[in-house]
């Protein structure tokens, strides 16, 4: 299993924000997409996952081998913690939430609404709705953000556990989550470059 991406470009809102990006993530690696806020890390981490198209350039893994975690939970108010995480093993059809739960520390809530859980809480969920897909390339955009220290620490945990067991994860985060193992890569050389006048076709003259 390796994820290739070669020479792509991505666009936020019709604007060019990254071109040239290239780089490839093995079984058993992680990937840290760094750069400043509004460098284009979420549009890459989204073209990757299949959310929106590149403009140019290639990225060579199917997307049905992909699980994405955005800035939204995923969840589900009014269900359970336990409804909501075998909501999605019945989707995926992995079938067990235990993994899930130990890996969050989520059985003390299992029976409680989503809606009632506190924001981190609420994020530990939706982080658990990876282990449950069973897909092998974690795509995490800003995976701990509402975390405190010891639920980081849970989610460096469960990436480890992934990447043993012949996974692989790229993500976006400013965080340090304690994976020295993990490479870093600095999107700030990839910046598009800015449009010409000629590429607005006279459209103001």
């Amino acid at each position: 299993m390796e994820l290739n991406v070669s020479e792509l470009a991505v666009a936020r809102g019709g604007v060019p924000v990254l071109e040239g990006v290239s780089f490839s993530v093995s079984a058993g690696e992680a990937l840290v997409l760094r750069g400043p806020n509004g460098c284009g890390k979420t549009t890459l981490l989204r073209t990757v996952a299949g959310l929106q198209p590149a403009l140019s350039g290639v990225i060579g893994l199917e997307r049905e081998a992909m699980a994405y975690a955005g800035h939204s939970d995923g969840i589900k108010a009014v269900l359970s913690v336990r409804e909501n995480l075998q909501f999605w093993a019945d989707v995926f059809g992995t079938g067990t939430i235990d993994p899930a739960l130990a890996a969050f520390d989520l059985h003390g809530l299992i029976d409680r609404p989503a809606g009632a859980l506190s924001a981190g809480q609420k994020r530990r969920l939706g982080l658990a709705r990876m282990v449950v897909t069973g897909r092998p390339v974690w795509v995490l955009d800003e995976p701990t953000v509402s975390l405190d220290m010891d639920a980081v620490a849970m989610f460096a945990g469960a990436v480890r556990t992934h990447l043993a067991g012949g996974g692989l994860a790229l993500m976006a985060t400013h965080i340090d989550l304690g994976l020295d193992e993990a490479r870093v890569l600095d999107m700030r050389p990839f910046k598009a470059k800015a449009p010409s006048i000629d590429d607005f076709d006279g459209a103001f003259l």
